[in-house]
């Protein structure tokens, strides 16, 4: 139900539906007044979730809280660094998964922090919907990077945010120690809620950001792009994450 939900939200879904009621409506009823404007409507949502300024504001409403704290993470001490897994992919044909940029963003940031904050363990967090599981991908990515595999706790079993969290609980008895937790900065408010229903000390350290500041002129800024389109198209995921969250009192 979430999935479908989340998809339904998707702009370009939106946008797809409201331009077959645009087309159906031309095709069986004629001109319709109104028509032209419902449109133009669909024209400047369109426009709207594709360009910069847009992408750049909805992000930065998302992302705000950890913009300002970031330069915490350079004093941060840490008994455990979890990483919460992103997309992966399989390629059947040559039998193999591979990691997905925000599944390896996260884990390359993760295991900086893992050394840079004297953490014990490195926690890969996440089961995914592949052949190989998020979490077995980053602890191999992982001990390429120099993490000893003793160090390396996998938890391959959650599929989403809550069972990030849940299933982590189930690993460490210890409640008082020191969490370093790494996901997406657009992701990261609501996993250090679910975290901290479980574990009192976690210090979010976000592995980048939808947000940036503007470059180029203005006149670029404005030309709508596939990039801001799918920028938005996370963040307005990641509200709605949000709002079925509330909803379902996890």
């Amino acid at each position: 139900m979430y999935d479908l939900l989340k998809s339904f939200i998707d702009p370009v879904f939106i946008i797809f539906v409201l331009l077959l009621i645009s087309f159906l409506m031309s095709s069986f009823f004629g001109k319709q007044k109104g028509g032209g404007l419902f449109l133009f409507f669909i024209i400047v949502l369109l426009y709207g979730f594709s360009i910069q300024p847009v992408s750049n504001y909805l992000s930065y409403n998302l992302e705000k809280d950890y913009i300002k704290s970031l330069p915490i993470e350079n004093k941060y001490v840490a008994d455990a660094i979890v990483v919460l897994g992103g997309k992966d992919y399989d390629i059947n044909i040559i039998n193999k998964t591979f990691p997905g940029e925000t599944t390896t963003v996260r884990l390359v940031h993760g295991v900086r922090m893992y050394k840079q904050c004297g953490a014990k363990y490195l926690v890969c967090s996440g089961k995914g919907d592949s052949r190989v599981s998020g979490a077995e991908l980053m602890a191999q990515m992982a001990e390429s990077l120099g993490v000893p595999g003793h160090r390396i706790r996998l938890e391959a079993k959650s599929r989403n945010t809550h069972e990030h969290a849940v299933e982590f609980n189930k690993i460490f008895t210890d409640k008082d120690i020191r969490i370093g937790l790494v996901t997406s900065a657009w992701h990261m408010k609501r996993s250090e809620a679910e975290f901290r229903k479980y574990f009192k000390n976690v210090q979010p350290l976000p592995a980048g950001f939808l947000y940036a500041s503007t470059i180029g002129t203005a006149a670029v800024r404005f030309i709508p792009q596939s990039r801001w389109l799918f920028n938005n198209t996370l963040v307005i995921r990641e509200y709605v994450g949000r709002v079925w969250y509330k909803i379902k009192g996890t």
